[in-house]
């Protein structure tokens, strides 16, 4: 059923008009409905929570996109509306199959699936930077076609790739409450 209103929703959002965005919709269609299947999948929670966050940014600037249509400019508005899109994956906690669990990662204590999804949306943000960068320096083209879809997908497969590998969301010492 969700995959049959998903295909509904880009087809419909195929009819309009094309706007230049900052992400393609099939993409973003694309990752939305793979986050529940790969959950499904047994795939790992940090790998999960990297996509969420990449997708929750992605929505953010769209609907700054929609603001910029709108005319609706005031101090602080891309902070604010990046941040509370990211901030959005918090609903998820309301759900009884993920529970705020957290560890210590590094300097920080948090949940791992929160730490990935906080990771996932600043590598997503920073590596469509790069991409303005990089094509800047290059008088304004790209040096390769998709280059604008390459790098922050690249970007976000070694994140997730690495913490794969090192097991972020696997809880460090096994439940011994039943004993």
């Amino acid at each position: 059923m969700k995959f049959l209103l998903t295909f509904i929703l880009s087809c419909i959002a195929g009819m309009g008009k094309a706007l230049a965005n900052p992400a393609c919709a099939v993409c973003t269609v694309a990752v939305g409905a793979s986050l529940g299947i790969a959950r499904k999948m047994g795939v790992d929670d940090s790998v999960v929570g990297v996509w969420s966050g990449a997708f929750l940014v992605l929505l953010g600037y769209w609907t700054l996109k929609w603001m910029d249509k709108k005319g609706w400019y005031f101090n602080g508005r891309d902070f604010l509306v990046l941040s509370s899109s990211v901030l959005m994956i918090l609903f998820v906690y309301t759900l009884p199959e993920l529970s705020y669990t957290p560890k210590s990662i590094l300097v920080f204590w948090m949940d791992p699936f929160l730490f990935a999804t906080i990771t996932g949306a600043l590598v997503f943000h920073y590596s469509s930077e790069f991409y303005q960068w990089m094509k800047k320096k290059n008088g304004g083209h790209a040096h390769f076609p998709f280059e604008k879809v390459v790098i922050p997908v690249v970007s976000l497969c070694l994140v997730a790739k690495f913490f794969s590998y090192i097991a972020l969301c696997v809880p460090a010492l096994p439940d011994l409450s039943n004993l």
